[in-house]
């Protein structure tokens, strides 16, 4: 298995101090949109995982794989091409059966049919190309297996428009939407790229490494994750932050 290649995306968090920023907001409570939309989206979509083998491709610290352990998920395994992000995850996943790989999700190689699931959380859209991928990982998976991922929602990641202001955006501007390809941003205080797809991008891409699209959400906030803080909720619901894609494998 090769080694993460410094030009990609997973490179960003082995930047100093990047995964403790990494870990600050992603965990930051209610005023985390990861914490309040996208994790309980997907939570909803995987639905019980009594006995699965799970795969979690660019799985950051393997707070994910400690969730699905918990509920009963048979093994996990996650990988990840930034080492900083692999220290946190094998420190996460510590005591337990998880396991994490040092690779990108590029090069990262598997048996064919040996998982259940596969999962990615936030990260393809730091690959270039998601075809190789999405075709890997229909053959990794089992027949009637799943592939379920997310990624910033395509209005997020066409355009970067900071607020001038330092406070809270409370829209976003939509430009070039339909220019897909690699974007240059800021991202958690340094320059990151990131590459845009439309939504009709990713259901193509889908389609093409052969699964059956099974599910497509946007991540809406729900009050009860708010925690009463209705400020928050209501400036959750004027953007959509996430999209959520799920495929089967059919054959």
């Amino acid at each position: 298995m090769s080694g993460p290649h410094p030009q990609r995306g997973s490179s960003f968090y082995d930047r100093p101090r990047m995964s403790e920023r990494y870990g600050q907001r992603r965990h930051g409570g209610v005023a985390s949109p990861n914490t309040v939309m996208e994790e309980p989206a997907l939570l909803r979509e995987l639905g019980a995982v009594t006995g699965l083998d799970v795969l979690d491709l660019g799985c950051g610290d393997a707070d994910l794989g400690r969730i699905l352990l918990e509920a009963g998920c048979r093994s996990y395994l996650g990988v990840d091409g930034s080492g900083a992000m692999v220290e946190r995850a094998r420190a996460r996943l510590r005591g337990s059966v998880g396991r994490v790989e040092h690779a990108d999700m590029e090069d990262f190689t598997a048996s064919p049919a040996g998982f259940d699931l596969v999962v990615s959380r936030l990260a393809l859209h730091y690959v270039d190309d998601v075809a190789p991928v999405l075709a890997s990982a229909l053959r990794w998976l089992r027949p009637g297996g799943r592939m379920v991922f997310t990624v910033p929602h395509p209005v997020l990641t066409c355009h970067d428009a900071r607020s001038a202001s330092g406070r809270p955006r409370q829209d976003w501007v939509v430009d070039d939407y339909f220019a897909s390809g690699p974007r240059q941003r800021e991202w958690m205080g340094e320059p990151v790229t990131w590459h845009h797809r439309t939504v009709e991008d990713y259901v193509r891409a889908l389609h093409g490494a052969g699964f059956s699209l099974t599910a497509l959400r946007e991540c809406a906030p729900h009050r009860e994750s708010f925690e009463g803080n209705e400020e928050e909720y209501a400036r959750r619901r004027r953007v959509p932050l996430f999209l959520l894609l799920a495929g089967a494998r059919t054959g």
